[in-house]
């Protein structure tokens, strides 16, 4: 059944706050700092330079990329571990897939798939029910483009530390 309904719209509003906080709102479209053009809260789908949005929009374009972090959290961590997670937890979580995605193999790095063509070592940790252990790969997550970027070492550090609160 995947996550529980309750669950996921407690999440989404821990969650949502986090995303806008750490991706920074943009109502016209601009570079980020691995080149891809992105507006609103980090949404890069579709996104070409000269796009302006409303935030409507933006709102809506959060919420969506919410929603599909937590498809790809249903589709890959199993339901007892995923409904045993606190919302906190799970929005440290769903705040991290918004950001880097799934992943692809030979493509890019995410919380599925590595480039190389195996499963990252966080979603193997909650695949084996090991919550802590998942928790504590988030700041490994730190680097875009190949550089390690201040947002993200930021990002990552509060993502962890809401991802250990869930957890007392």
């Amino acid at each position: 059944m995947g996550i529980k309904t309750r669950l996921l719209v407690a999440t989404l509003s821990v969650a949502t706050p986090v995303v806008g906080y750490y991706e920074g709102r943009s109502l016209l479209a601009y570079v980020d700092p691995v080149g891809t053009p992105t507006i609103c809260d980090g949404w890069t789908r579709g996104v070409r330079l000269g796009d302006q949005a409303t935030p409507a929009q933006c709102d809506a374009y959060t919420r969506q990329g919410l929603e599909e972090a937590a498809a790809v959290f249903e589709r890959w961590v199993p339901d007892n571990v995923a409904n045993s997670l606190t919302p906190k937890t799970l929005a440290a979580f769903l705040s991290f897939i918004y950001n880097a995605g799934p992943g692809g193999k030979g493509v890019k790095d995410g919380f599925v798939w590595l480039k190389k063509g195996g499963h990252s070592t966080m979603l193997l940790h909650l695949q084996a029910g090991r919550i802590a252990e998942a928790c504590a790969q988030l700041p490994y997550w730190s680097k875009a483009g190949g550089r390690q970027l201040r947002g993200l070492v930021l990002r990552r550090e509060a993502e962890r530390k809401l991802c250990e609160e869930g957890l007392q």
